[in-house]
């Protein structure tokens, strides 16, 4: 009786474990995701109210204490003028729409990631709508918003990429948020994607832009994803939950793995 019992009790639990993880496939072999662990995350938040900086700054720097890593958050862009700060930054995540960057500043950041290597990170206009007369910084980050027809509107998000440790085993997502229309680099290895319909600007109908990309700027790893216009745009849906996350640590090993082949240029020659 008692073998039948611890038989149905394993039984019981190895089934639970198996509902618990739908991301992966049966077949698929276990990811390799870099692990936060130990990395010095530089956390910046500002700008436009409207995309939640100090809620985003607040959710995010939580979960990556969970995950081990030592975190400093700052309401200001002043540490990127600080060298010996920034000289031991493993990743920036960044949540700043909008607003200006000082000449100073700039080159603190783009010296950190080109130069040192230092991973950054970001999602929505937090790193793709900031700094708009900065092209340099467009330049890292690999696109820049210019619209979200419709504003908050149903779209589906649509994996391309399913060998990608940040997008591997993941499935396609519906939500309602700002579905960005982006100015995007043509050689970023995009991971996800949506497409537009025309029932605000009928001229976009069928257009299929990124939502999720992964390049290099210099030695730095970015990551990016258009997706988390407020925190529970994101929260609330496992998917893109997840694929967030595995970016960001896919960039905060930046510094301590070899550089990936990442271009992957659209136009043919």
């Amino acid at each position: 009786m008692n073998n039948r019992r611890e038989f149905i009790t394993k039984a019981v639990a190895l089934a639970a474990a198996a509902t618990a993880l739908p991301l992966l496939p049966a077949s698929a072999t276990p990811l390799v995701i870099p692990s936060l662990k130990g990395r010095k995350v530089l956390v910046t938040y500002g700008g436009w109210d409207g995309h939640e900086p100090a809620k985003w700054a607040d959710y995010i720097s939580s979960w990556l204490k969970d995950e081990g890593a030592d975190v400093q958050s700052f309401n200001s862009l002043d540490p990127y003028t600080d060298k010996t700060l920034m000289s031991g930054i493993d990743l920036i995540i960044q949540q700043w729409t909008m607003s200006q960057i000082s000449k100073e500043q700039e080159a603190g950041l783009l010296e950190a990631v080109r130069e040192n290597g230092t991973g950054m990170a970001g999602w929505h206009g937090g790193m793709g709508d900031a700094f708009r007369n900065n092209t340099e910084y467009q330049f890292m980050t690999g696109g820049q918003w210019v619209a979200h027809p419709g504003g908050q509107v149903d779209y589906d998000v649509h994996i391309i990429d399913s060998k990608d440790e940040v997008t591997k085993g993941l499935k396609d997502f519906h939500l309602k948020s700002e579905q960005y229309y982006m100015h995007v680099d043509p050689n970023v290895k995009v991971l996800a994607t949506t497409k537009f319909n025309g029932a605000t600007n009928s001229w976009i109908d069928g257009a299929v832009l990124p939502v999720t990309w992964k390049k290099f700027y210099g030695k730095g790893r970015i990551f990016y994803t258009s997706l988390g216009h407020n925190v529970s745009h994101i929260t609330g849906i496992p998917g893109a939950l997840e694929m967030m996350r595995r970016g960001i640590k896919w960039a905060g090993a930046s510094k301590y793995e070899p550089m990936e082949k990442w271009m992957s240029p659209v136009y043919k020659y």
